[in-house]
């Protein structure tokens, strides 16, 4: 069943409210420390695996953690730049955090990064806030009260074709001759996958898409966002995804509105079966 086919308890959604506003000024006061590195060749190192981490995301990373469990204490807590705790496994609510979605455009001055935080209960983001201190735009959610972006509500594009759509993604799978047969326009690249998603949220995409393995901290906020600005985001099986497991990381993942995500994710199967069959692996 999806989220929109369950009734909400009304403290529940109290609390989400209380949630969103905790989260909103949390990364505002975060993103005031993320700028001080931005542009200034900040200390970076790599993480096991390549991928790049700096000192603003391990500062903001400190200060979200010290913040929220401030206020929050009874909640678990998953971020990217944190060991994690499977402790968080017994909480009902816990906080999921990437302090800097997008380290790579972060290092490389592009401003299209982003402070992503949610509250996930059973599975699923209640309350949601992606940051964008560059680009000074804040994008909030609460499960059954819609998107919004500085107070305005925001949707997703109604386009119901594939045709002349505008769909991001990692620009290697545009190179399948699936596309072509539907005339799709592939969209700029986005470091941050929080923003990528987010973008559909405020119809700047059609669509959007994501190769496997993002976790948890990449997805859980604009997972809400796009749901609660009339999208969905799903795995190639239609399902949303679901969050804080012991498996924190996802498949090949979509978002578009409701009309247009079926045939996506028809042209998505194709294209992962074509590239898994050119790599050699059978399903």
């Amino acid at each position: 069943m999806d989220q929109s086919d369950t009734q909400i308890p009304a403290d529940e959604t109290e609390r989400n409210r209380a949630d969103r506003t905790l989260l909103a000024d949390a990364a505002r006061r975060a993103g005031t420390l993320a700028m001080r590195h931005f542009r200034h060749d900040p200390e970076n190192w790599s993480k096991a695996g390549g991928s790049p981490v700096c000192v603003a995301d391990m500062e903001v990373d400190a200060f979200l953690r010290e913040t929220l469990l401030a206020a929050r204490p009874d909640y678990g807590w998953l971020s990217e730049e944190t060991a994690d705790n499977p402790r968080r496994l017994e909480c009902r609510s816990v906080f999921v955090v990437d302090p800097i979605d997008g380290t790579r455009g972060f290092l490389a001055g592009d401003p299209h990064w982003c402070i992503s935080i949610a509250v996930v209960r059973n599975g699923r983001p209640g309350a949601a806030v992606l940051f964008a201190p560059a680009l000074d735009r804040l994008m909030t959610a609460t499960l059954g009260e819609g998107a919004s972006e500085d107070g305005e509500k925001i949707t997703v594009a109604d386009r119901h074709t594939l045709s002349d759509c505008a769909i991001a993604g990692p620009n290697s799978w545009f190179k399948s001759e699936v596309w072509r047969e539907h005339s799709v326009r592939p969209s700029r690249y986005l470091p941050s996958l929080a923003w990528r998603f987010a973008n559909v949220a405020d119809a700047s995409f059609d669509a959007a898409f994501a190769r496997p393995r993002a976790h948890d901290w990449d997805l859980a906020a604009c997972d809400l966002l796009v749901h609660e600005a009339g999208g969905r985001l799903t795995a190639l099986d239609g399902r949303p995804p679901v969050y804080n497991r012991a498996e924190l990381r996802h498949g090949t993942l979509a978002a578009a509105n409701p009309g247009l995500q079926d045939k996506l994710l028809a042209v998505l199967r194709r294209v992962e079966e074509e590239r898994a069959a050119r790599a050699g692996i059978s399903h």
